[in-house]
């Protein structure tokens, strides 16, 4: 989950117009202007203005300028608030270039000072039908089989789910603690999917921090914070614990219909890394828990598998990407490898013990597989 929370109806990542996601930011304050067609993004802490409001259906290029003094994210939102791309972390000064696949039809641009709120927004059209898609039958067998991959992972999801939950009912803190982390692993492996359900997300997923106005806490974090905080469990989380079993059961129920794309794979593969940047190497995802790492890999081994399933494809139209990201992939697994502990019911030591230095070094393999993972979109769209 990232640091801030989307509003309740935002959907993430693999949408009905979703798709590609090629995404780049410098901090140039002058130049990275994007090319004569994109559409310029002025994004201040109290304007988002567009360069155009209208354009044509197909590929289109936003080349955004944060010329305020809050770090903003910038979306395309098509009707009911459902994400067809995003770019979080435009840092004061800085700019980016975001590239997705727009279906025609009518959005809004919106920009987020502070990386809260609705945002500020514009509204804008696509027009005509844009460039036909190629057909490959090698994509279609990869959004098949990634469509069961992320089933799976719901499906093995629930018995986890509800050995924790048991745990908690039953008012056991230590089986509670013990099973916490590793009932979460399906979800981080396939977050972006899961996060298109907007509504689901912020039932389970949500930290206290992240928190719309009126939003009741509910969740995995809010049981977190019972047991290790607070260490002890009420009848509050007891009613809790069935409530987020009924929530994971309307995911896995609804995960099967997800919108995906083979550039939507490649997008969600990149938010993982994100999720990893933002959330894991900073320790604030599992705050209470210290069980960061067990996310970190489970996020890494979703990438992977997206990216695997269209590495076919890549490896043709892009094979020095895809010798890029398969050194990375396995440089970052090496990282991990350095945090296990055998006697961990999780496998990893408590992310509390790992220090500043050794934190610095997966954030730069974090950073080092996130750049060409940010290309993998692109490569299959060629």
């Amino acid at each position: 989950m990232r640091a801030i929370r989307l509003p309740h109806g935002a959907a993430v990542a693999v949408t009905a117009a979703v798709a590609l996601v090629s995404v780049s930011a410098c901090a140039d304050k002058d130049g990275g202007g994007g090319g004569s067609d994109a559409i310029q993004v002025t994004a201040s802490d109290t304007e988002c203005k567009v360069s155009r409001t209208e354009f044509p259906a197909g590929h289109v290029t936003l080349a955004v300028h944060n010329t305020g003094s809050k770090v903003t994210e910038v979306y395309i939102y098509a009707p009911g608030d459902r994400i067809v791309t995003e770019r979080e972390n435009i840092g004061p000064g800085t700019r980016a270039e975001i590239t997705a696949e727009v279906k025609a039809g009518s959005y809004e641009i919106a920009c987020k000072p502070g990386m809260r709120g609705d945002g500020i927004r514009q509204k804008v059209t696509a027009t005509g039908q844009g460039a036909p898609r190629p057909n490959d039958p090698r994509l279609d067998r990869a959004i098949a089989e990634y469509r069961r991959y992320v089933q799976e992972q719901a499906d093995a999801t629930l018995p986890k789910a509800e050995k924790f939950a048991a745990a908690v009912k039953a008012g056991d803190v230590a089986e509670a603690k013990k099973t916490y982390a590793v009932s979460r692993i399906g979800w981080e492996r396939t977050e972006p999917v899961a996060e298109s359900f907007g509504d689901i997300d912020p039932k389970v997923d949500v930290r206290e921090d992240g928190l719309e106005q009126g939003q009741t806490w509910t969740g995995w974090h809010r049981l977190e914070k019972a047991l290790w905080k607070d260490g002890k469990i009420g009848e509050e989380e007891k009613k809790l614990a069935d409530q987020l079993i009924v929530d994971l059961k309307d995911w896995q129920k609804r995960v099967g219909t997800a919108d995906i794309t083979a550039t939507g794979m490649a997008n969600g593969a990149k938010e993982l890394l994100d999720e990893v940047a933002t959330g894991k190497v900073t320790g604030e995802e599992e705050r209470y828990s210290h069980t960061d790492l067990v996310d970190f890999q489970a996020n890494v081994e979703g990438a992977q598998k997206a990216y695997e399933l269209l590495k076919p494809v890549v490896s043709e139209k892009d094979p020095a990407l895809a010798k890029e990201l398969d050194e990375r992939f396995a440089a970052l697994y090496e990282l991990l490898d350095e945090h296990r502990d055998k006697g961990s019911p999780d496998g990893f030591v408590s992310y509390d013990t790992v220090g500043k230095d050794e934190r610095k070094k997966l954030s730069d393999g974090v950073n080092a597989l996130a750049e060409p993972l940010s290309k993998l979109a692109a490569a299959v769209a060629k």
